[in-house]
């Protein structure tokens, strides 16, 4: 493993001492703290939720599981219930999409705030940071979806939070993505979109200090991530695939870069997107998205916009970039004796390559997007919306 650090603190996997629940159950003694799981119901279905939940039930002095559910009938929310009926710690379901919810948050119409976001990660995450941080003071986040969980994952995730003296807000996840089944490199919206459009964008504007720190994170688009209640409730959340590139931004915006440190959890695989047939599909859709969040950011935190002139030289650039990417990941599979389909990879960037105009163009006509106002921003209107959410969902 390579020693570097960077602008962003990182917390290494060395390999030479097995992770041990010990100390994080003593920090979860001293702090409380959260773990939300922000999922659809069909996951309850499938074996990654199971395998989760049996490596959560080893967690001792958890204070709360937070299970941000979106279900279609109250019997699909007593059936996610009694899945989770064993855990040794309190577990709060928290029914997104349930009527009262809906009915609640359509309520606070009345004090100016759209709180009825579009269906997804992003609504599901709000509700969830409300409900989680009512009585704990750190909260992580894991995706239910994640099929090689294990207690380091949680440990490793949370133990730069638990112990103030070390000063962080925020953690976020890298890993290798590879396949379980045919251990290919996955990842590919980060290897072969967002890392070479981060590439061409600094040769565009230069090293600026919000493109230099979003290249400082070894896997930006990891869902999963640590935070402590006071950052956490100052967290507008974007309501689109750019999620997580839009959460990375609203971080630079509210703490200093030496309280932010990513860790790295070994391998890690979950459910892959297909590219898609088309801008409005997989891959190709979740990129345009990520695309705008990344242009915002460039605005929001650079005062900088792309031009048309410049747009014709970022197409050219990614191609290049991209292109020159692939060559690398086929010599690194290659050495580690790893499966790798060059042909197919080339199709993606050359994919991906086609979405960045049209997307840019769309963006520039209506830069701005809808998001969930911060937790702190609601309580100065409603200051018992956390507990009137925990109490309709």
């Amino acid at each position: 493993m390579d020693f570097n650090q960077g602008l962003i603190t990182t917390i290494h996997e060395y390999g030479v001492v097995q992770d041990s629940l010990k100390n994080l159950s003593n920090g979860l003694s001293n702090t409380p703290t959260a773990i939300l799981i922000p999922c659809l119901f069909e996951e309850f279905k499938r074996p990654a939720l199971s395998h989760t939940r049996d490596i959560l039930k080893d967690l001792k002095g958890l204070n709360e599981l937070v299970i941000a559910l979106s279900a279609k009938s109250s019997e699909e929310v007593e059936e996610a219930k009694k899945f989770f009926s064993s855990m040794p710690f309190p577990v709060h379901i928290q029914w997104t999409n349930s009527p009262k919810v809906i009915e609640l948050l359509k309520s606070q119409e009345k004090n100016g705030l759209d709180l009825l976001g579009t269906p997804g990660k992003g609504w599901a995450v709000w509700q969830g940071i409300g409900i989680a941080t009512r009585k704990s003071e750190v909260v992580a986040l894991f995706d239910a979806d994640i099929k090689t969980f294990k207690s380091s994952y949680p440990a490793r995730m949370l133990q730069p939070l638990l112990e103030p003296s070390n000063g962080i807000s925020y953690v976020k996840a890298f890993y290798s993505r590879l396949s379980l089944e045919s251990n290919a490199l996955q990842g590919r919206a980060t290897r072969l979109f967002v890392g070479p459009i981060l590439n061409s964008l600094e040769q565009i504007f230069g090293q600026g200090d919000f493109l230099q720190y979003l290249q400082a994170f070894r896997y930006p688009l990891a869902g999963e991530f640590a935070f402590t209640r006071e950052l956490g409730m100052n967290l507008r959340i974007p309501c689109d695939w750019g999620l997580e590139i839009g959460l990375l931004s609203e971080v630079y915006r509210n703490v200093r870069l030496s309280k932010i440190a990513q860790v790295d959890l070994g391998v890690f695989d979950h459910k892959h997107k297909e590219v898609g047939t088309n801008p409005k599909e997989g891959l190709q859709r979740m990129c345009t998205e990520i695309l705008s969040s990344i242009l915002r950011g460039i605005m929001e935190h650079q005062a900088e916009t792309l031009n048309i002139s410049q747009l014709a030289t970022l197409e050219v650039l990614y191609k290049r970039v991209g292109q020159d990417r692939v060559k690398k990941f086929g010599l690194d599979s290659a050495v580690n004796n790893l499966p790798y389909d060059r042909h197919e990879e080339e199709l993606s960037v050359a994919k991906f390559s086609k979405i960045i105009k049209p997307s840019t163009i769309k963006f520039l006509e209506s830069p701005v997007t809808q998001q969930l106002p911060s937790w702190s921003r609601v309580l100065s209107c409603e200051n018992n919306l956390q507990n009137d959410l925990a109490e309709a969902g």
